[in-house]
């Protein structure tokens, strides 16, 4: 493995860029709490570690030859994130008009499925898989083999991952009393679920990489 810290460097850079998994993480932890923030950030790790084990064993670099297998995976990521924003945007117009005992039921409904919601966003991005195909062997040494050091690389970009979503849902939580006031949570979800939808455009958009 090669140039191990400027790896660690460019991972934080590329992490703290926001992404469908910010945007979801952020979703979640202002509508339910720090509690959805977090399931929703243990989901996206979930789903790093099988990319990091893909990566590992060789399955991405099929998908990412395989222009009908990435279509697949394009297009179903591409779906998932169009109906997360739609989703949003649905509740928040009836948030508008529902009443505060339904609306504590589905936030209850919505704390639960938050593991689901951030493990099947990273899951069904092809892009990851292309990331850590493309990214990851730029750091070993040619014509080693490249199961340890794609392990390394995969931990520990899924722990820089977990760090910085720990601290991203600290500060959301601590100014919580602003976030969750009506008004503001609000444009937030109308913001996020926009995002949600433009992000899944865009991966529908992307071309197959051959």
């Amino acid at each position: 493995m090669e140039n191990f810290y400027l790896f660690i460097i460019m991972c934080i850079l590329l992490i703290i860029l926001p992404g469908p998994d910010t945007a979801i993480a952020t979703r979640n932890t202002v509508t339910v709490g720090a509690s959805g923030g977090f399931k929703t950030m243990f989901g996206t790790c979930c789903a790093l570690l099988i990319h990091t084990s893909a990566a590992v064993f060789g399955l991405s670099a099929i998908i990412v030859k395989s222009a009908l297998l990435f279509s697949i995976f394009k297009y179903v990521g591409a779906v998932y994130l169009v109906y997360l924003g739609f989703k949003t945007l649905w509740g928040l117009r009836n948030k508008q008009v529902a009443a505060a005992a339904e609306t504590t039921v589905k936030s209850k409904y919505e704390n639960q499925s938050c593991f689901k919601q951030g493990f099947l966003t990273n899951l069904l991005n092809p892009k990851v898989a292309v990331f850590f195909l493309t990214f990851l062997p730029q750091f070993v040494n040619p014509g080693n083999d490249t199961f340890l050091p794609f392990l390394i690389m995969g931990m520990t970009y899924t722990v820089l991952t977990a760090l910085w979503f720990v601290f991203y849902i600290f500060l959301l939580n601590q100014i919580s009393a602003f976030m969750k006031k009506p008004r503001t949570q609000a444009i937030f979800e109308g913001i996020t679920g926009t995002v949600l939808i433009g992000f899944g455009i865009k991966l529908a958009l992307e071309k197959a990489h051959n």
